[in-house]
């Protein structure tokens, strides 16, 4: 994503909790003509996150385009044996860290809202659980709520001309499986790479991350709310619907008195 704005000329704030290819992708960056600024950060970590917009907004002048996409797989495996930890760790970096990105871009893009655009990155997974089990229940949850988070704030900022987006892409070729291996210790530490789980091994011939990039700043310039890049679990978001419409037609039957 952050590639494909450097295309089309814009300036970059950079948060991520690996310093070193977080280093790597500003050399990437500036290569390609960009002005980049980076921030060593968790997001999970509020404090950390208010301090690096405010220094983006000091040093860029504006804030314009948020993309809250920081994310984690978590542990993946049966929610009977998750842990405590396992809950902090996911729930603190996709829910929590994205609304405090968001919360705290917010007053900045106010300012100029007719140039303003907030990118939330959901997931197929906030649509539809899979069936078998994919050992995603944390993770599921997480989307599904980031899915409410976005239509709430697509509401709220109507009225100012803010746009939203929600991305909800199926597999893309990144190291997302592969996140536990930065957990911090206070969730436990390092989780080891699980190469054999089938989504590990479906990012290989996953989306390429740049063409999905350019995807995002496609439907940013469209004004589109859902983003849907993979349309291969339509049925499954379908199916899910109908049994939610079906629910309301049973209803009046469900909550009559005879």
């Amino acid at each position: 994503m952050a590639k494909a704005f450097a295309e089309r000329g814009m300036s970059l704030a950079l948060a991520d909790i690996d310093q070193s290819k977080l280093e790597l992708a500003r050399e990437e960056l500036e290569s390609l003509g960009a002005q980049v600024r980076i921030y060593p950060l968790d997001v999970a970590d509020r404090d950390a996150v208010c301090e690096a917009v405010n220094d983006a907004k000091r040093f860029f002048g504006a804030i314009n385009i948020v993309c809250a996409n920081a994310g984690v797989a978590g542990n993946m495996g049966p929610l009977e044996n998750a842990s405590v930890s396992d809950w902090d760790w996911v729930i603190d970096v996709n829910m929590k860290g994205v609304a405090y990105v968001v919360q705290a871009c917010l007053p900045h893009l106010l300012e100029n809202p007719d140039n303003a655009h907030v990118v939330i990155t959901s997931s197929i997974s906030g649509l539809r659980v899979y069936e078998p089990s994919r050992g995603q229940g944390m993770y599921n949850m997480c989307k599904y709520g980031l899915i409410g988070l976005a239509e709430a704030l697509k509401v709220d900022m109507q009225p100012y001309g803010v746009g939203v987006s929600v991305l909800c892409p199926s597999v893309v070729n990144t190291n997302l499986s592969h996140s536990g291996l930065n957990r911090p210790e206070k969730y436990g530490g390092a989780l080891a790479a699980n190469n054999d789980h089938e989504l590990a091994n479906a990012a290989a011939s996953g989306t390429d991350p740049l063409q999905f990039g350019r995807w995002v700043v496609k439907a940013i310039e469209q004004n589109l709310f859902y983003v849907i890049t993979h349309p291969v679990d339509r049925e499954l978001v379908e199916k899910r619907h109908s049994k939610i419409i079906e629910a309301f037609e049973n209803s009046s039957q469900l909550t009559s008195q005879e």
